[in-house]
This record gives structure tokens, sequence and C-alpha cells, in this order.
């Protein structure tokens, strides 16, 4: 489908590989097209599952934009990425995601947008490291980690700037549960079967009441 994100669909379910052939840092190209990609998904597919390229989902916002001192740079990617977060958040279809490796930073909050989320067991990092580096975490960040977290995760999680491994990743809440590797597809791809069988109509309409809240404070935040 383009530089960033591969696209397939096959009896109802969408598969999107995220894959910019480095650490799919979170830029404006790669925002745009999962987007893009979510988008044609809702109209060819009744689930959808996103995974990454090997040993990696999402390494987070580019470092480069970040630090690189541009404030307008920093605000279109922020912007894109915020969006991108609230389509997977408010998705009509279930969003099933095989975190294939690392996910930290704006990786660790794509997992927290997902209705199911399953890692790859092994030497790997997930989490919300911001602290860690001398940034803050933005409001959107935070209402994101207060929805999906653990509570008695979020505080080490967010302040602690803690990396968990993939089967402590299932405990705070970043994942629902760590399978070996070689079983991540396959337990993605059950999973968004077992999903297909429930009623689109209803799941969308809940999905969206119980979100819509968060997505609303996060709205009002930016706007301030």
């Amino acid at each position: 489908m383009s530089d960033f994100v591969t696209y397939e669909v096959a009896d109802r379910i969408a598969t999107l590989t995220m894959d910019d052939g480095k650490a799919n840092a979170f830029g404006i190209g790669m925002t745009t097209a999962l987007c893009d990609a979510l988008d044609r998904a809702e109209s060819e597919a009744e689930a959808v599952v996103i995974t990454g390229r090997p040993g990696v989902l999402c390494a987070g916002f580019d470092l480069k934009v970040i630090r690189g001192g541009d404030a307008a740079a920093q605000a279109e990617m922020r912007a894109s990425g915020v969006e991108c977060f609230l389509k997977s958040y408010l998705h009509p279809l279930p969003i099933i995601f095989a975190c294939s490796g690392h996910s930290v930073a704006a990786g660790a909050l794509l997992l927290l947008t997902g209705d199911v989320r399953i890692g790859a067991r092994g030497d790997y990092k997930i989490g919300l490291n911001e602290v860690g580096i001398g940034l803050s975490l933005p409001e959107f960040g935070l209402q994101l980690a207060y929805d999906r977290l653990d509570p008695r995760a979020v505080t080490p999680a967010v302040l602690g700037a803690t990396l968990y491994d993939p089967v402590a990743a299932a405990e705070a809440g970043y994942l629902d549960k760590a399978v070996s590797p070689d079983a991540l597809m396959a337990n993605a791809m059950a999973t968004a079967r077992d999903m297909l069988t429930l009623d689109g109509e209803a799941f969308a309409s809940t999905k969206q009441r119980m979100r819509q809240p968060t997505v609303d404070r996060i709205r009002a935040s930016m706007a301030a």
C-alpha cells in the first residue's frame, strides 16, 4: 500500500504491517499510511490485525523531529500521531495488535488504542519511556494510560518510565497476553476470527460510548 504499511485483506480480516525498514518511527509518513489503511479496512473488512516488522512494532515519534528544533514540524507530527491514535481507538471494527517486538513511547500508546493486544515473548521493551529521556508525556498519552493500563501500573509506567518485557507488559496492561513469536500471528488471526462472530453494529456503538469521554478529554486538552 505504501513504503510504510502493507495492506492485505482475506476472509474479512485486514492485516496491516508497519515496516519502514528501520524502527517504524511514528513520523508523518507512517501515521498517514496507517490512517489510510484503517480507512480502507473500514470499507473492505470486518476486523483488523496490525503488526510490525520482525523485532519491532513502533519505536515512537521520530526523535530527529522531536529534537530538531522545528516547532512547526513537531506540531505537525504530533497532530498526525494523535489523529492516528484516535482513529484506531475509536475504529468501528475490532482492532487486534500483534506486537512483533519493541514498542516504546508513541509505540506503547499505539498499543493502548487496540481492542486486543497480543505480544511476542522475547527480549523486547514495551512502555512509556518519555520521562526517562527528558520528555513530558502529553495529555493525550496520559488519558490513554489512565484508560487502558492497570491502575496500579500507571504511576510506575508513566512517572517511572518503566520499560517492561512482553510478559510484564501484559500484567501492566499494555498487552492482553504474550505468546511465543512463532505463534503470534496465528493467535492474532484466531482472535480476529472470534471477533467476527460479534454483532458489528453493537460492537461499534458500544465501543464509541465507552471511549468517547476519553476522546473528548483529549480533544479539549489539545484545544487548550
